[in-house]
């Protein structure tokens, strides 16, 4: 969601962008320039694919809100100067949309080598990595988790969703622990809560609900060094100019210096919690 350092990849990066704004109205004016194609339609199409507390939608009133719908709309409206309009799709097609036109960029997407031989990203807008929530009563999880090796034990038993860059990244690493698959998001935080499983792994900020939604009993363990850490990005079109992401880009970092991707979080987070009480 690359093996360049991050610190420098940003530092590239921020001095084109300082270099794209300053000559903003060439940019807009290239005949390739995306975002002077969008200009000229006057909107911006955010494909958009739920999952909280990253993208959401009020089934009542049809609203976007989380972290990654707030930024596209203060992108399309406070940057390109446009509407922004969000379109429904699903993750099996937010990729292929993306690729065919459906719309102009696609919301929280995991920034992955085999996504970015169809597509290109923005600069991550937040961190992924893979933890564990843990039910703190449970006498066969140590009191103190230090690494993996005080859980990958015989008798323990991790669940997580099968199929998923997670179940990926546990297989990797997980010898004698028993790895429970199933299906979906709902059945291994019953197979947890029900102690059927010791474990949940799981991405971070879903483990963080989890844990703010039952501070009473379910703590996380992170990993050091982080698991399966990528990032959480916009995914544009391959044929994005340079000096259209460097515009995407500069605008993720301020919002990321000035403490703004933050506020979203906490808040999303907030409102997650709240409509699952």
């Amino acid at each position: 969601m690359f093996k360049m350092s991050r610190f420098l990849g940003r530092a590239l990066l921020g001095a084109t962008a300082i270099g794209a704004l300053a000559a903003s109205s060439a940019t807009y004016a290239q005949d390739n320039s995306n975002w002077k194609s969008v200009r000229q339609a006057g909107v911006l199409r955010c494909g958009i694919a739920t999952s909280p507390p990253y993208t959401m939608k009020d089934p009542k009133t049809g609203t976007y809100s989380g972290v990654f719908p707030d930024l596209c709309r203060q992108f399309g409206e406070q940057v390109l100067k446009v509407k922004v309009e969000y379109v429904d799709t699903t993750w099996d097609n937010i990729v292929a949309g993306l690729q065919s036109e459906k719309w102009d960029i696609s919301l929280s997407l995991n920034d992955t080598p085999e996504r970015r031989k169809a597509i290109s990203f923005s600069e991550p807008v937040v961190d992924y990595s893979v933890t564990f929530t843990y039910n703190k009563n449970n006498p066969k999880v140590p009191k103190q988790i230090q690494s993996i090796a005080d859980i990958d034990k015989p008798g323990t038993t991790v669940t997580v969703m099968s199929g998923t860059a997670q179940d990926k990244a546990i297989s990797a690493v997980l010898k004698q622990a028993t790895i429970m698959r199933l299906p979906g998001f709902d059945e291994t935080r019953l197979a947890l809560m029900s102690k059927r499983a010791d474990l949940l792994a799981d991405d971070n900020m879903t483990n963080l609900l989890l844990t703010r939604a039952h501070p009473d009993w379910a703590e996380a363990f992170k990993p050091n060094p982080l698991l399966a850490q990528q990032g959480i990005a916009f995914g544009i079109r391959k044929d994005t100019p340079a000096a259209d992401v460097a515009v995407l880009n500069q605008f993720i970092e301020k919002q990321k210096q000035s403490g703004a991707v933050n506020t979203l979080v906490d808040a999303s987070v907030k409102q997650t919690v709240a409509a699952t009480k």
